[in-house]
């Protein structure tokens, strides 16, 4: 059994005992979720397709990390004019474990 589900803007496929890293989501470590936003179920033969999601499904997760990224450096420069900037960005991120895929 799996499922796609949408959660930070893209979409994922999981499964019952995946590890999953998603964009941050509010809680603490061990927290428990529920992701209401599946937008397909697929058990054997049985394919549930929502139009966009499907009513009554959900996918529990837990926490198992809140972190950041690696540092992202950003450089631009315009030739002969002395111009330079280095910038760095790091991504906050949530790792999820897939707990079990209700439909």
């Amino acid at each position: 059994m799996y499922a796609i589900i949408r959660t930070g803007g893209k979409q994922y496929h999981v499964v019952a005992g995946d590890s999953l890293r998603v964009e941050k989501l509010a809680g603490n470590i061990g927290d428990s979720i529920t992701i209401d936003d599946v937008l397909m179920v697929t058990d054997g033969d049985d394919i549930k397709v929502g139009c966009p999601v499907l009513e009554g499904a959900k996918v529990n997760a837990k926490i198992i990390e809140q972190d950041r990224a690696k540092k992202v450096l950003v450089f631009k420069k315009k030739k002969r004019k002395g111009y330079q900037v280095m910038k760095g960005h790091r991504q906050s991120f949530t790792r999820l474990e897939i707990q079990d895929i209700q439909a």
